[in-house]
C-alpha cells in the first residue's frame, strides 16, 4: 500500500466501549475515509483485552494489545498475569502488551502495587518480545527510573504529557512518544514545545478515543477518524506537510508493532515538504560518526537503500512531472557529486523544465575527481549546500573520518570559497553534534563568503 494516499495509523483506541455500539461500522468507514488504514485497539483489563483480540480477529484493519491499567493494579493476581500472557500469544493480531503503567493522579490503586504490576508486565513483554504501551499520568518521576532499570527498550509512552527533557530521555532509551488530539488544545503549548524539540522519527499519533476529542470537536465523542486532526497539527508545528507526517508516523508505528502497511520500496525520487529529493548513490567519501544511515537507511519515512545506482533514464522516470515542487535537490544517503556526470545530465534536463536545482554535498568533489569541478555546474545548479560541520581540521577529522586526512578539511573550505564564484547561492551547514562550536562554524562559513545554516542533530530531512 502506497503512502501517497496519506495512510495513518491510530496507535491507541478503545473502540470496544458501548459508545460505539450503535454506529461501529459507520465509525470504521469514517476512519477509512479519513485515511486511517489501521487502528490499534488497546486493552485496559482482562475483559477489554479479550474484546480487543476478538475485534482484531474480525476486522483486518484492527490490531489488538492486551494489558491491565494501573487503576486495577490492586486486583491483579497471578491468574491475571496468566490470562494476559495467554491472550498475548493467542493471535498474530496481538501486537503489544498494554495499556500498563502508573497513574498517580487518581491513585485508584496503591502506588507500590502499581509499580509492582508495571514491572511484572514489562518483564512479560520482554520475555514475549513484544513492545509495551505505557500509561503515565503524574508519575514521570517513577516511570523513567523504572524504564531505565527494566529490560524493555521498545514501546510507546502514550498520550505523552512530560516535558522535553523526559521525551529526549525516553527516545534515547528506544521508546516512542505518542501525540494525541490534545496537541490541538490552545492551552497545550507544552506539548507543542515537546513536538518542536523532538525528532518526528520517534513519534506516533493517536486518539485515545473515546477520550480527548481534538478541536474543533471537543465536547463530542472522539473516534479514530479524528487522528487526522492530531497529525495535521503535528505537521503544522514541525513545519512538514500532512503527507510527511502520515508517512513518517505510519512507518514508525509499523516498525514498532510489526504492521507493514507503509511503502517500503526504495526511492530514487522522494518528496519532503515542497522539495523533491534525488537519491542517486549510497556511496560517500566520509564515514561521519553522526550519520543516521548506519542505523537506518530511511529519511522521513522514505527507504533510501539502493539496490543499484540508477541510470539517467531511471532517475528521470522517478522524477516524472511533479506538481507543487519548489526545488529539486540532489541528496540521498550518499554523496551525489561522486556521480558527477549523472548529476550534470539530470540537472541539465530538469533545468530545461524550469526547476530550481540544489545539491547537498560534503564538499569533497574536487578531491574525489582530481580537478575543480565547480565550473562544470555553471547554469545547472542554483544552490549548493556544503556540510562544513566543524571549525577546524582536527575536529572535522574526528567527526567525519575523511579519507583525505589533513588535506580534507582544507579542501572543503576551498570548495566553499570557490563555489561562490560559480554558484548563485552557497550555504555552509553544521550539525548540532554535542560539543561542536556552532558559532565558530558560522564565523568560518562567513569568512569563506558563504551563508550559514544550522542543522539539528536529531532531525534528518
Amino acid at each position: 500500500m502506497s503512502l501517497q494516499q496519506s495512510v495513518l495509523i491510530d496507535s491507541h483506541a478503545h473502540i470496544y466501549y458501548r459508545d460505539y455500539a450503535a454506529d461501529f461500522d459507520d465509525m470504521l468507514k469514517r476512519a477509512e475515509d479519513a485515511g486511517v488504514s489501521a487502528i490499534i485497539v488497546v486493552g485496559t483489563d482482562i475483559e477489554s483485552s479479550r474484546e480487543s483480540v476478538e475485534l482484531a480477529e474480525k476486522y483486518p484493519q484492527l490490531y489488538a494489545t492486551v494489558g491491565i491499567h494501573p487503576h486495577d493494579a490492586a486486583r491483579v493476581s497471578d491468574t491475571c498475569y496468566d490470562i494476559i500472557r495467554d491472550l498475548a500469544v493467542s493471535s498474530p493480531k496481538v501486537v503489544a502488551i498494554g495499556e500498563i503503567g502508573l497513574d498517580f493522579y487518581r491513585d485508584r490503586s496503591p502506588r507500590d502495587l502499581q509499580e509492582l504490576v508495571f514491572r511484572r508486565f514489562l518483564r512479560m513483554a520482554a520475555e514475549l518480545d513484544k513492545p509495551v504501551i505505557i500509561h503515565d499520568r503524574d508519575a514521570h518521576e517513577r516511570i523513567m527510573p523504572i524504564l531505565r532499570e527494566e529490560v524493555p527498550r521498545k514501546g510507546v509512552l502514550h498520550c505523552f504529557s512530560g516535558d522535553t527533557a523526559m521525551a529526549s530521555e525516553a527516545t534515547k532509551l528506544g521508546f516512542y512518544i505518542s501525540i494525541p488530539g490534545t496537541i490541538t488544545f490552545p492551552s497545550n503549548q507544552s506539548l507543542r514545545d515537546v513536538v518542536s524539540a523532538i525528532s518526528i522519527d520517534r513519534m506516533l499519533v493517536e486518539t485515545d478515543c473515546p477520550y480527548l476529542t481534538p478541536a474543533p470537536h471537543r465536547g463530542t465523542r472522539n473516534e479514530p477518524a479524528y487522528v487526522r486532526l492530531a497529525a495535521e497539527k503535528l505537521a503544522e508545528v514541525k513545519g512538514l506537510s500532512f503527507a510527511d507526517v502520515a508517512r513518517i508516523t505510519t512507518k514508525n508505528a509499523g516498525n514498532l508493532f510489526g504492521i507493514q502497511i507503509w511503502d517500503q520500496s526504495t526511492k530514487i525520487a522522494y518528496r519532503i515538504r515542497n522539495s523533491l529529493y534525488l537519491n542517486v548513490t549510497n556511496r560517500c567519501s566520509n564515514h561521519c560518526t553522526f550519520c543516521p544511515k548506519f542505523d537506518d537507511l530511511t529519511v522521513k519515512g522514505h527507504n533510501l537503500m539502493l539496490e543499484h545506482e540508477p541510470s539517467l533514464e531511471e532517475v528521470l522516470a522517478a522524477v516524472g512531472q511533479p506538481d507543487g515542487i519548489e526545488e529539486i535537490v540532489f541528496c540521498g544517503f550518499g554523496e551525489p557529486l561522486i556521480r558527477l556526470e549523472l548529476v550534470k545530465q539530470v540537472a541539465g534536463e530538469l533545468k530545461r523544465r524550469g526547476y530550481l536545482i540544489r545539491i547537498n554535498t560534503d564538499g569533497q568533489a574536487n578531491q574525489v575527481h582530481g580537478r575543480t569541478i565547480l565550473p562544470e555546474l555553471v547554469g545547472l545548479v542554483d544552490v549548493v549546500s556544503v556540510s562544513l560541520n566543524a571549525p577546524d581540521a582536527r575536529t572535522y577529522n574526528q567527526l567525519c573520518n575523511t579519507p583525505y586526512g589533513e588535506t580534507g578539511f582544507a579542501g572543503i573550505c576551498d570548495f566553499i570559497r570557490t563555489a561562490t564564484a560559480y554558484i548563485p547561492n552557497v550555504t555552509a551547514t553544521a550539525v548540532t553534534v554535542p560539543g561542536i562550536d556552532i558559532e565558530a562554524c558560522r564565523r568560518l562559513a562567513e569568512s569563506l563568503g558563504a551563508d550559514f545554516r544550522v542543522r539539528e542533530y536529531s532531525e534528518v530531512g
